[in-house]
């Protein structure tokens, strides 16, 4: 059996600072690498500086770092740190108190009803996989522009 990395426990600091990276050079999403595939949570910060995102990733204890693909030759080296499913999870929870953009609502939608719409085993009654299809278009609606957040 694979190793599974946990995310370390942040103190109220580190999970505020990480908050403002989140919700400035980050996203929290729903992605799949394939169509046929269920949508997983993925928390990423896209950044050109490499030294702030190894520094997330030792505060984290977990996560990947990837390089990203100059496609102009005036573009900057850019780099994202990525998280998934239970990992992005425990990122989400730690760091909600502190978000302040419109990730504040998508992160409450995960935290209400992600585990409980994603069985471990990837295996979906025909109920629950309705359900969570109404959750993904809610996760995606628009929010509006003057969404006030505390």
């Amino acid at each position: 059996m694979a190793s599974y990395k946990t995310v370390k426990l942040l103190s109220r600091e580190e999970a505020a600072y990480l908050a403002g990276i989140i919700d400035g050079e980050g996203t929290i999403t729903l992605t799949r690498r394939n169509k046929n595939e269920q949508r997983q949570l993925v928390v990423s910060i896209s950044n050109c500086e490499l030294p702030l995102l190894k520094y997330i990733a030792r505060l984290v204890g977990t996560g990947i770092i990837v390089t990203k693909h100059i496609l102009k030759s005036n573009h900057s080296q850019g780099y994202a740190f990525n998280l998934k499913n239970r990992q992005a999870l425990d990122v989400v929870r730690m760091t909600y108190p502190f978000l302040r953009t419109y990730k504040q609502q998508r992160a409450a939608l995960i935290l209400k009803d992600y585990l409980r719409l994603t069985p471990r085993n990837g295996k979906y009654s025909a109920v629950q996989l309705a359900e969570r299809d109404r959750f993904v278009e809610k996760f995606f609606l628009p929010l509006p522009h003057n969404t006030k957040t505390r």
